[in-house]
């Protein structure tokens, strides 16, 4: 068994990684937001693990089943893979708001889970994300920083919310948080 990393950056899927197409079912519908790949890739060779951490509450409202999930899952492998980009894991949690969730964000129990399995240290990992609960998961996990995308509901968060930010860094795309990120994790210290 290889010796584990200690850093991550867990990501949303949908608005963050492709682009958000209410309640994505069909695989085919599935498109990457450009230059989302190339950025992870940036964080891969860093030595981040790359960690999807994603609400599918359409499984629970009864719009699409736990196999088109992981047929879309499948189509965004496939993609990064083309790119040499290897995702570690893919949380998702099925329930709709309504229903009683383990994982369902703003929980942190993902990370916690991915910190317990990979040994890492949540201190020096980062959540990006487009909307808001995403945000809050990375603070609740006390990860290094939360970053707020603003393509999905990002640009529509951070109107919303912009008094509710608190320490989150918001940019434009994945290629952006990604700068952000190398670039603290490169000065003299890390953010905290």
């Amino acid at each position: 068994m290889p010796k584990p990393r200690l850093r991550a950056v867990f990501l949303d899927r949908d608005g963050t990684i492709n682009v958000d197409r209410q309640y994505l079912s069909d695989p085919a519908q599935f498109e990457m937001i450009a230059g989302a790949a190339p950025a992870l890739r940036r964080l891969q060779d860093a030595g981040f693990l790359l960690i999807v951490v994603t609400n599918q509450s359409g499984i629970g409202r009864g719009y699409y089943t736990e196999a088109n999930l992981h047929a879309v899952n499948d189509r965004m492998i496939t993609e990064l893979t083309d790119h040499g980009v290897q995702l570690t894991r893919i949380y998702f949690s099925p329930e709709s708001p309504e229903q009683p969730s383990r994982g369902r964000k703003p929980s942190p129990q993902f990370l916690f889970d991915a910190r317990d399995e990979y040994g890492l240290d949540l201190a020096h990992c980062y959540m990006v994300g487009d909307k808001f609960i995403d945000l809050e998961t990375g603070w609740n996990a006390g990860c290094a920083r939360s970053v707020l995308v603003r393509t999905g509901y990002g640009a529509e968060v951070e109107r919303k919310h912009a008094g509710s930010l608190r320490d989150a860094w918001v940019v434009d795309h994945l290629a952006s948080a990604v700068g952000q990120i190398l670039a603290a994790e490169s000065s003299p210290t890390t953010p905290a």
